[in-house]
């Protein structure tokens, strides 16, 4: 029963976590106002790099490895959760590799 309301607890995170990132717009790219222009803005070209496709899936990722990584090396088992956890992480992990796996177009 511990188990499953971890389970249930990792995966409600998960997607409050999503839900708070896809719902947040992202941040213009501001140049500086008081600066004023230098030089005619340069048309794009193959040699720019595009955008990284889904950078909250990928900074969610590493999260996981994070706290993954220090649920292995804690002392103590978490009220005898850790073994459980640490799975979990792992499910959650290979569920985001495998969303970014499916989305090349």
């Amino acid at each position: 029963m511990k188990t499953r309301i971890l389970i249930v607890f990792v995966v409600a995170a998960l997607v409050i976590a999503f839900a708070y990132t896809a719902s947040t717009p992202a941040a213009p790219n501001k140049v500086n106002a008081s600066a004023g222009p230098t030089a005619a803005p340069q048309p794009s070209t193959a040699t720019t790099t595009a955008a990284e496709p889904h950078p909250e899936i990928r900074e969610a990722i590493a999260a996981l490895r994070r706290a993954k990584e220090h649920m292995e090396h804690a002392a103590h088992d978490f009220g005898g959760h850790k073994v459980e956890a640490i799975r979990a992480t792992d499910v959650a992990i290979h569920q985001l590799e495998d969303c970014l796996k499916f989305d090349r177009d």
